[in-house]
């Protein structure tokens, strides 16, 4: 097992509730790929450095995990499909 980080925005416009359970939905594909969430961190509503798609903030959320060396390319194509994720990045911790 390996040890990642995956940092994602979400859309700020979401419901506080919608941002939550959007957070729970990746903890629980991590967890259903094999991984082992180690911690989340949400980092709350933050100022982008530059504009994205006309907005000027996003609502941040770091987690930290262990997975095997699959499941970073399986998470990384749900968030890509998911329109209320902003970007997102896998990076070995």
């Amino acid at each position: 097992m390996t040890k990642y980080q995956l940092l994602f925005i979400i859309n700020n416009d979401l419901e506080e509730s919608k941002k939550d359970a959007l957070t729970d939905k990746i903890s629980a594909l991590i967890e259903s790929l094999g991984g082992v969430n180690a911690e989340v961190n949400k980092w709350g509503t933050k100022a982008y450095a530059y504009p994205i798609e006309h907005k000027k903030e996003g609502y941040y959320v770091l987690i930290n995990f262990e997975a095997t060396a699959t499941a970073p390319l399986e998470i990384d194509r749900q968030m890509r499909n998911n329109e209320n994720i902003v970007r997102h990045m896998i990076t070995l911790a």
